[in-house]
């Protein structure tokens, strides 16, 4: 069964602290940034699947097809998205997202 858009952006965040926690200098890493990360999809105004990437005032979105950029830009933390991206189950999940927000006409929370 896929996850919803709520399990992926917790499982993310995890993906993110785990990746810098280990990578990044502990006086530099600020883990409170990634409190309100979060996924979003909007069928209605944008019909390219896509998944939108916020945290904090940034946001950048992702072809959930083909997995490239199509807008936006959260600096260097992208890396650890399009990584996170690559992971296998990750596309499949955000697909079947997507599918029961159009067949749901929008009209769908995130707690599924």
């Amino acid at each position: 069964m896929a996850k919803t858009l709520h399990e992926l952006s917790v499982e993310l965040k995890v993906y993110i602290l785990e990746a810098k926690s280990s990578n990044d200098k502990k006086s530099q890493f600020r883990p409170e940034r990634y409190n309100n990360l979060k996924l979003s999809m909007d069928v209605v105004k944008d019909k390219i699947p896509h998944v939108t990437v916020t945290v904090g005032i940034s946001e950048v979105k992702y072809n959930i097809n083909t997995m490239d950029k199509m807008d936006g830009s959260l600096g260097p933390d992208e890396k650890y998205i399009q990584k996170w991206l690559d992971k296998s189950g990750v596309s499949e999940s955000l697909q079947a997202c997507w599918k029961a927000r159009v067949d749901n006409r929008g009209k769908i929370t995130d707690v599924e």
